[in-house]
């Protein structure tokens, strides 16, 4: 049994010693969050600020008017009063600086309130036209307004829950002495060999003209490829990971990734992010997934923590004004698994447990979206399935010992969550040169279109593994909003391209 890994977080009282969190260290005005965040409001009490920020709603009265203000820092609103005549202008849609001075009222529901003497209206919204009305929308409705769509509640929410997410994730690997690294997003492979990939080509004007070729027999080649041989979006960081991990030994990234493919699931994006990381000097199955688990329990207990989001997402669900379609039931209430431990257990097992004698499970198929829910219903929350067929997995993943009647296996797993099914997967590496042509060989690669990869065996290879956490999913499940497509700001499926 590994011991807990837990992040160091000295980073964090540092900035809270230097007050980073609170103190408003440039011209920017002041946000509704650090008003709401002051440590001691009532010492500011009738003190003169300007809030900026959009209009929520609008009660006009006979003298006064009570205008909602938010800005996104924060799913508080601000509360405004004012005149009657100032308020007479003002519009759902609205952007305005309001002057005036807070007045604090912690025993009311609005633990504060702004007094406002003086109204600019900087942007104008026609209350005739704008498509974000406050009554319910329905989520068809918000696609097609997707650059609109960040200003109902439930998208902010999302958007601050990504925010949230990968600052989290940031602290654990950098506890963990993982370097945040860039690697490219074109490449010249299939990462995964699925052949779900989207060429990157130029526009006919960016490519050399016939005269420029005749005068650089060197352009020839890129009459047609810009880089002089095919190129693509990438499918998975993992491969140049783990060229940067070989100097630099523990390696992370959160960027996009790219499939083409049709899918038209609530689970699968065209363009998504993900979180891959690789780490030098392990042959450890168990010691990668125990980093696994270790990174997603500090982010949930971040989450659920005082500085996190539990109540707001908690919101989420009591309030569905805007159309957004989720739900919260208790098998996704991921705050009840993280203080225990999450199982681990074989495919060969997995497919024990899934057969029954009416509806056997059949040895080396791969197991479907409902079966793996299934496998995390049973179990009461997250569970590593290990040990896979080589079938079922990639060329690069490392081959087990012979040990299972059934057939070979990699030492790989899959993280399933439940609602979602597979949010992580990972594997200890191939190392050995040998090995890894021949698991190429098998797959159909051609040695010379990876020769940069095989390089890292030959020249100071060392036992390696890693894994990819994919991000929208992840949102998806702690927030309990049940499709990707919501979970991101501009979403990219077959089809599909709006804003």
């Amino acid at each position: 049994m590994h011991p807990p890994i837990r992040p160091q977080l000295t980073w964090l009282s540092r900035a809270s010693r230097l007050g980073l969190h609170q103190r408003n260290v440039s011209n920017l005005p002041l946000t509704i969050n650090q008003l709401f965040s002051r440590q001691k409001p009532e010492a500011h009490s009738n003190e003169p600020v300007t809030v900026h920020g959009w209009i929520k709603s609008v009660r006009k009265q006979k003298r006064f008017a009570f205008a909602e203000i938010r800005d996104g820092t924060t799913s508080k609103s601000l509360q405004a009063v004012l005149t009657a005549d100032s308020a007479r202008q003002l519009s759902n849609g609205m952007s305005v600086a309001l002057q005036g001075s807070v007045v604090y009222t912690p025993s009311r529901p609005q633990p504060m309130e702004l007094n406002v003497m003086e109204v600019k209206v900087l942007g104008d919204c026609d209350p005739e036209t704008y498509p974000i009305q406050k009554q319910s929308l329905s989520v068809p409705y918000l696609r097609e307004q997707v650059h609109l769509r960040p200003r109902t509640d439930s998208m902010a929410t999302i958007l601050r829950l990504r925010d949230k997410v990968a600052r989290y994730f940031h602290e654990f690997y950098e506890g963990q002495d993982f370097l945040h690294v860039h690697p490219p997003i074109i490449t010249g492979n299939d990462c995964e060999g699925g052949g779900d990939v989207f060429r990157a080509l130029p526009s006919s004007s960016a490519l050399p003209t016939a005269s420029s070729c005749d005068s650089h027999p060197q352009l020839a080649t890129q009459r047609t490829e810009f880089f002089g041989k095919p190129s693509y979006l990438t499918v998975s960081s993992q491969l140049h990971l783990e060229a940067l991990a070989s100097a630099l030994s523990r390696v992370y990234t959160i960027s996009p990734t790219f499939r083409a493919e049709a899918s038209q699931t609530n689970r699968h994006l065209s363009e998504f992010y993900m979180l891959e990381a690789e780490m030098c000097f392990t042959q450890d199955l168990n010691s990668v997934m125990d980093v696994v688990e270790a990174s997603i329990k500090h982010v949930l207990r971040r989450l659920a923590g005082p500085t996190g989001m539990l109540d707001e997402l908690k919101d989420l669900h009591r309030s569905q004004g805007d159309g957004t379609s989720s739900s919260l039931p208790e098998e996704t209430q991921w705050w009840d698994c993280i203080e225990k431990p999450w199982p681990r257990m074989t495919y060969t097992e997995a497919i024990r447990t899934l057969s029954t004698p009416t509806s056997p499970v059949q040895w080396g198929e791969g197991l479907s979206s409902e079966q793996e829910k299934e496998l995390a219903r049973r179990a009461g929350g997250p569970i590593f399935i290990t040990d896979y067929p080589t079938s079922l997995k990639p060329f690069y993943m490392r081959s087990n010992p012979p040990s299972d009647s059934h057939g070979p296996t990699v030492a790989c797993f899959d993280l399933l969550v439940p609602s979602v099914a597979e949010l992580v997967g990972g594997s200890v590496r191939e190392e050995r040169l040998a090995e890894l042509e021949a698991s190429m060989k098998a797959h159909g690669l051609p040695a010379e279109e990876l020769n940069w990869y095989l390089d890292l065996r030959r020249y100071g290879s060392v036992p390696h593994g890693g894994f990819g956490v994919g991000f929208e999913r992840f949102v998806s499940w702690i927030s309990g909003v049940d499709n990707v497509r919501e979970c991101v700001a501009f979403p990219r499926w077959a089809g599909r391209m709006a804003g």
